[in-house]
This record gives C-alpha cells, structure tokens and sequence, in this order.
C-alpha cells in the first residue's frame, strides 16, 4: 500500500546522526556542515516507488555532485525484508550508480526523528541545515510512464542554491510505507 510523505513543516532543522554505511564506515550528518545544500533521503532497495526512480536519482546525484550533499539512509526491518539488507543495499547502489554515503538506520531512530513515512521519502536542507523542501522526485511512479527527471527536486534545489525558496505548492513523496520494526511505529 502507496504511503505519502509527512510534510514536515519548513524551517525544521535537521536531526543529526550517526550511522554504519554499507561500505562498513559510519557517517555522521556534521560531516556535511556546511554545505550548500543537503539531501537527505530514506531508500530502500526492495520498493517499487524507490526502483522506478533509483538510476533517475543517481544520474541526479551525479549532476549536483559538487554543489549538493546526499546521503541515503534505510530504516526497514530487515528481519522483515532482507532485501533491504546492506548487501543488497550495496548491489542497489551500484545498480543506480549511487555514489552518496548509503546508511542503515537499525534502530529506525533516525527516521522517527525525521518523521520520514515512507520510500522514497526525500528531505532538502539549506546551508543553515533548516528544511527548505519535503516532497516528490518527480511525477513517475510504477503505475505510469512519466519520464523520471526529477523535476520537483532539481527545481527544488536549484532554489537553494541559489539563495532563494523553492516555489510553488510542494508534492508529498510517494511510496512504500517504512517497514518499522514492532513497536517503533510513529505514534
């Protein structure tokens, strides 16, 4: 069942973390203070949403590559749905051509402190770290033929990085519902 994204209000500052990658380091979200923009994006590997648009979002990643962090983080279960372990996340990664830290939320605390519902769940930061845009990739799901472009989110980003808000009514992300371990659901 399709979940849409929580619309986090605008302004919220970024929760930080640290977490295990799949290449077997940890990330933390200070190692990309200071960037101009930040993406923070929850992934899986197993949904249809996230596999209609996986090689969009790495061809986009490579396009903002000096301009914009990313880092992608799964918080499923995977006791629940091994495919979403960090081997298999690995093989999505090079799959999609991801070439962002990948991070595995075990204990799902740090998508309860984004209040990320679901993936693909997309959060873009400014300078500050303050959310400036929560939504869609684009407008392609399983169910359609739109081309994946990325649309929403490049426009989304150019308006950071060039100092401005991102315009317009934002779309809610649209996707699998985050596979939370019992108990951990958002309340």
């Amino acid at each position: 069942m399709a979940v849409s994204s929580f619309m986090v209000p605008l302004g919220t500052p970024a929760p930080d973390f640290e977490l295990p990658s799949i290449d077997g380091g940890r990330f933390a979200l200070s190692e990309v203070k200071g960037s101009p923009a930040t993406l923070v994006t929850f992934l899986c590997n197993h949904c249809p949403y996230v596999r209609r648009i996986e090689r969009g979002l790495g061809a986009f990643a490579a396009d903002y590559r000096d301009r914009l962090a990313i880092v992608a983080i799964c918080s499923n279960d995977v006791s629940a749905y091994p495919d979403d372990d960090a081997a298999h996340l690995a093989e999505q990664a090079r799959r999609a051509g991801f070439a962002f830290p990948y991070l595995v939320d075990e204990t799902q605390e740090v998508a309860r402190a984004y209040k990320a519902a679901c993936t693909p769940d997309f959060f873009l930061y400014d300078r500050e770290l303050r959310l400036a845009y929560r939504g869609e990739f684009d407008n392609a799901r399983p169910s359609n033929d739109v081309a994946v472009t990325g649309a929403s989110l490049r426009a989304a980003v150019d308006a950071v990085l060039a100092g401005t808000t991102p315009e317009g009514p934002q779309q809610p992300s649209l996707g699998c519902g985050i596979k939370w371990k019992p108990g951990n659901e958002p309340a």
